[in-house]
C-alpha cells in the first residue's frame, strides 16, 4: 500500500506503508542515529513528533524489549529509507515492522531520506501529514498541516502515579547497597536515567509533573533529578512554578534536556525554538572547564537563550561545538547543575555519563 507524507510548505513524498494505516498529522524531525532506532522510537521526548532516521537502513537488530526507553512508543509516526525485511540478533524477540503495527504507529518506507533532511535543515522543523488516502487534497491538507501544534505532550508522556525504584530494578544489580534518596520529577524521563541512578546506590522516586514541589520535599532526600521531556518548555508554566521551590530548597538538583529549559525558565532565562534541533547520537560538546570534548546524544527542538543567561546566577558550563549553543548551567548560588545532552544515553555514546558521577559526589557535599 502507498503511503504520502505531505509536508506544510505542500511538497509530498510517496513511500510504502508499514505499521498502521491511521492518518497522522505531526511535526516532522530527523535523527541522525545509525543504531538505537528502538530506543528512539519509545523516547518519551518524542511525542507530538514524526521521525525522519537518515541513516538508510533501519531495522537489521530487530527488537528487542529491555532496550526500551518507556513501556511504550511516543512518537507519532516514523520515516525510513529502508526497512530491513530481515533481522539477525540473538535477542531479537519481533521485527520492527510487528513492533509499529502494536504500538499503532504509521510509518513510511521508500521515502529519500536524504532529500527530506535537506528540506528540514534548509526550511526548519515542518509540519506535516503521514497517510494513505491517495485522493487526498493537497490544498486541505496543507490548511489542516499548518494549523497542528505541538500541545499537552507533558502530560501525556509523565507517570501516572508515584513509584519507587530500589537497586535490582530494571535489572540493575541488587547487591549495590542503598546510599542515597533521589526524587526525579517526570517530565518525560527514559529508563535509563532512572538505571544510571540506580547502579550507584540510589533509591529513587519517580512523580508526575503535576506534582507540587511540597510534597517531592516533604521526605528527607539527597537529590532531585529533572528529566527529559517533549515539546516547548514555556508550556509547562505550572511545572516552572514548583520547580522555583525546588530550586530554593537547596536540595541538590541534576536536570536533563527539558529539565535543563525548565531551570532556566525557573531562575528567569529565557528559550526560544531551534531551526531544525538537534537529534541524534554525534553532536559534540565542550566542557569549558576542562576543554574536554564529549561526543553526545541529543534530543531537542529549544534551547537556552545565552544573552539572557544571568551571569550572577549562573555560568555556562557546556557549549555545543557545532554552533556554539548552550548545552550546560552550573548555577552559582544553589547546588544545581544542568545539561541540553543526555549523559544516560542508550545506546550510546556514554562519553558524558561521568556528569552522574558528579551528581553523587554533589549529593555526598564533595564537590
Amino acid at each position: 500500500m502507498n503511503a504520502y507524507l505531505i509536508l506544510e510548505d505542500g511538497t509530498v513524498f510517496t513511500g510504502n506503508s508499514v505499521g498502521s494505516s491511521r492518518e497522522v498529522i505531526t511535526e516532522i524531525v530527523f535523527n541522525t542515529s545509525m543504531t538505537g532506532y528502538l530506543e528512539v522510537l519509545t523516547d518519551p521526548s518524542y511525542a507530538g513528533q514524526a521521525v525522519v532516521m537518515t541513516y538508510p537502513l533501519i531495522g537489521n537488530y530487530g527488537i528487542c524489549r529491555k532496550d526500551m526507553e518507556s513501556r511504550f512508543s511516543h512518537v507519532d509516526g516514523f520515516i525510513v529509507r529502508e526497512l530491513a525485511r530481515l533481522s539477525s540478533n540473538f535477542r531479537e524477540e519481533q521485527s520492527i515492522g510487528e513492533f509499529l503495527i502494536e504500538q499503532n504507529i504509521p510509518g513510511i518506507t521508500g521515502v529519500d531520506t536524504r532529500a527530506l533532511t535537506k528540506i528540514l535543515r534548509n526550511k526548519g522543523t515542518m509540519n506535516g501529514m503521514i497517510t494513505t488516502n491517495s485522493h487526498y487534497n493537497l490544498e486541505e491538507a496543507v490548511a489542516k498541516i499548518k494549523e497542528y501544534k505541538v500541545r499537552g505532550v507533558v502530560s501525556k508522556v509523565t507517570s501516572k502515579e508515584v513509584t519507587t525504584y530500589a537497586p535490582g530494578d530494571l535489572d540493575t544489580d541488587s547487591s549495590v547497597p542503598v546510599q542515597r534518596e533521589v526524587a526525579i520529577l517526570d517530565v518525560g524521563t527514559k529508563y535509563n536515567i532512572i538505571r544510571s541512578l540506580l547502579t550507584r546506590g540510589c533509591k529513587v522516586t519517580v512523580y508526575p509533573a503535576a506534582t507540587k514541589a511540597e510534597e517531592i520535599l516533604q521526605k528527607p532526600l539527597d537529590g532531585i533529578m529533572i528529566t527529559n521531556g517533549p515539546g516547548d518548555p514555556k508550556d509547562c508554566p505550572e511545572v516552572i512554578k514548583e520547580i522555583q521551590q525546588l530550586y530554593e530548597s537547596d536540595v541538590p538538583i541534576f536536570a536533563i534536556c527539558l529539565g535543563h529549559q525548565l531551570m532556566a525558565l525557573a531562575a528567569g532565562f529565557d528559550t526560544e525554538k531551534m531551526k531544525y534541533g538537534h537529534r541524534g547520537a554525534n553532536h559534540p560538546v565542550k566542557d569549558l572547564d576542562s576543554g574536554k570534548v564529549y561526543i553526545s546524544s541529543q534530543n531537542h527542538g529549544y534551547m537556552v537563550k545565552e544573552d539572557s543567561v544571568d551571569p550572577n546566577l549562573a555560568k555556562v558550563s557546556f557549549i555545543n561545538v557545532n554552533d556554539k549553543t548552550v548545552e550546560g548551567l552550573r548555577y552559582k548560588s544553589h547546588p544545581v547543575v544542568t545539561v541540553q545532552f543526555h549523559p544516560e544515553a542508550c545506546a550510546g555514546p556514554k562519553d558524558s555519563e561521568t556528569l552522574f558521577d558528579e551528581f553523587i559526589k554533589m549529593m555526598d557535599k564533595e564537590v
